[in-house]
C-alpha cells in the first residue's frame, strides 16, 4: 500500500503537518510504502486551463515541481490533504493542486461512463487546521468532498479538523485529535 501526503501550509511545523506527520509515520510503521510533499518548497502553477490534459496528453502538459506529485498521488491508495484555513478555505497551495487535478478527469468526464483516470479504491484523509472555533469554515471539507464523490475520485474520505489551534503546536496537547488520527491510520 502506498499513502502520499501533501503538506498544504506555509509552516512546515504547522498543526495540519503535524496531524499528518502523525498519521503517515504511523502508517508507515505499519508497512505502507509513504512519501511526503511540502507543497510551499514546489515550483509549480496552478491549472492554466490549456485542456492539454484533454487534448493531447492524459497528464497535466504543465512541465513544473507538481508534475511527480500529481504521479506519485495517482498511483497512491491513500492520499493526504493537510491544510490551514486561510480566509475560510484551504491554503493556496492546497487549492492550485486540486485544480490541477483536472488533468485526472477524462475527455469525457461530464458525460461519458468514465469519468477519470485513477484507480479505483482510492481513500483520501482531509485534515484541516484553524484558529478559529469550530462554528466557522465547517462547510470546507463538505464542498470539496462533494466534488470528490460526484465525480467518484474517492472510495473513501476521512475528515481530521483541528479547530482553536492558533499557535504552531496546539495539536499536540490535543488528545482528541491525536486518537482521531491514530484510529483513521488504524482503519487504513
Amino acid at each position: 500500500m502506498k499513502a502520499v501526503a501533501l503538506l498544504a501550509s506555509p509552516r512546515r511545523l504547522g498543526n495540519s503537518s503535524g496531524l499528518a506527520e502523525r498519521l503517515m509515520s504511523i502508517l508507515g510503521k505499519s508497512g505502507h510504502e509513504t512519501k511526503t510533499y511540502f507543497l510551499n518548497s514546489l515550483s509549480y502553477r496552478g491549472c492554466q486551463a490549456c485542456t492539454g490534459c484533454k487534448t493531447r496528453s492524459e497528464t497535466c502538459v504543465l512541465h513544473d515541481d507538481l508534475a511527480i506529485v500529481l504521479e506519485d498521488v495517482k498511483g497512491a491508495d491513500t492520499v493526504v490533504f493537510a491544510s490551514p484555513v486561510y480566509w475560510g478555505d484551504v491554503s493556496a497551495q492546497l487549492k492550485a493542486f486540486i485544480d490541477r487535478t483536472y488533468s485526472y478527469l477524462t475527455p469525457e468526464f461530464v458525460t461519458g461512463p468514465v469519468r477519470h483516470r485513477l484507480e479505483s479504491g482510492k481513500k483520501l484523509v482531509f485534515i484541516l487546521s484553524q484558529g478559529a472555533d469550530e462554528g466557522l469554515y465547517g462547510d470546507i471539507f463538505p464542498r470539496y468532498n462533494a466534488f470528490f464523490e460526484e465525480l467518484g475520485l474517492f472510495e473513501e474520505t476521512y475528515l481530521i479538523r483541528g479547530c482553536e489551534l492558533g499557535e504552531r503546536e496546539d495539536h499536540l496537547h490535543r488528545e482528541d485529535l491525536l486518537a482521531q488520527v491514530d484510529r483513521i491510520a488504524a482503519l487504513l
